[in-house]
């Protein structure tokens, strides 16, 4: 049961993205921060962390996910540290995720030959 609700629930956070690309016409990178922020939102009035004990996978691997792991670590953050702890606390729990894109975007980069 686990695997369907991730399935279900992570399916229908790309079918949102792919409706909003498909009926209003907009970019890849416009529907991508929409969802970073909806994830964003969804974690600051605390909705995200009750999807993810339900869907798991479906709920941590989109891209809404992002948005959830800087609001929940700018939270965190600021809870310890005050006001600096916001923008300290986005980067500490996102910094490896960030890493890890830049890293292998380079090796893309390197390995193949862009079209053009």
């Amino acid at each position: 049961m686990v695997f369907l609700w991730a399935f279900l629930v992570g399916g229908t956070i790309c079918l949102i993205g792919q409706l909003i690309m498909d009926l209003f016409n907009k970019t890849p990178g416009f529907t991508l921060s929409l969802l970073v922020v909806a994830g964003a939102v969804l974690d600051g009035f605390g909705l995200y962390e009750p999807l993810i004990d339900f869907a798991g996978a479906g709920a941590t691997v989109p891209i809404t996910s992002f948005g959830n792991s800087l609001v929940h670590g700018a939270l965190q953050e600021a809870e310890k540290s005050g006001f600096i702890g916001v923008a300290t606390g986005m980067f500490e729990v996102t910094s490896s995720g960030i890493s890890s894109a830049i890293i292998f975007a380079m090796i893309g980069a390197l390995l193949f030959k862009p079209k053009g």
